[in-house]
């Protein structure tokens, strides 16, 4: 394996970026938020990226200590790839930046592809709390675990358990609360957002 690339520059943005400013890097990342996945799951959800490129990045990401791959048991049998503790020490990093690029959004072009746990990211920073949510829009459903502090933050598909919260909403609603131009409360005292559930999660939003 060729060595890593560096600025060579004693800073620790510089260093950081060392290990995560190559071209998706960071986007394998948010896809590992969700917890385990297999090469061709992600290849599937980062349309535009090459196989040689994925390859090499999940190497270097394995090689500089952002993920692990192992070997699921039979029937199985598969290789899946997942975030370390220091991998899932960015979740914080991509908040900041998806928070940032809000206003880059805009409106969705013909052209964009879109996966329904893209906006999970966005969903995590309009809530608080603690508890399991599930969110279903019009692409498909994704769940949360809020307050997550190992593991996965976010999955595919309706929740596992009964969630704390269930939100519904239409994908206009949803991509107006990822621009940052709809606060997630006001979205549900507008009736755009339907709350249903008992946990903590619900309560907080319809009480909001």
């Amino acid at each position: 394996m060729p060595p890593r690339r560096s600025y060579d520059q004693y800073c620790s943005a510089a260093r950081a970026l060392d290990l995560v400013g190559d071209r998706w890097t960071l986007l394998i990342v948010r896809e590992l938020l969700a917890g385990p996945r297999r090469y061709t799951d992600l290849h599937a959800d980062l349309p535009g990226v090459s196989t040689d490129v994925l390859a090499s990045r999940l190497k270097d990401m394995e090689r500089d200590g952002l993920t692990t791959r192992r070997k699921l048991p039979p029937p199985g049998a598969a290789y899946v790839y997942e975030l370390t503790g220091r991998g899932q020490q960015l979740l914080p990093v991509l908040q900041t930046l998806g928070r940032w690029g809000e206003a880059e959004l805009g409106e969705r072009r013909p052209t964009d592809a879109v996966r329904a746990h893209w906006f999970a990211l966005p969903l995590l920073r309009a809530l608080e709390g603690e508890g399991l949510v599930e969110v279903r829009l019009d692409e498909g459903d994704f769940h949360l675990r809020l307050g997550a502090q190992e593991g996965p933050v976010y999955g595919d598909g309706p929740a596992p358990d009964e969630p704390d919260a269930r939100l519904t909403m239409d994908a206009a609603t949803c991509e107006a609360v990822a621009r940052g131009e709809l606060h997630l409360t006001d979205a549900v005292r507008a009736g755009r957002v339907t709350v249903t559930g008992d946990g903590a999660p619900a309560k907080a939003l319809r009480e909001a």
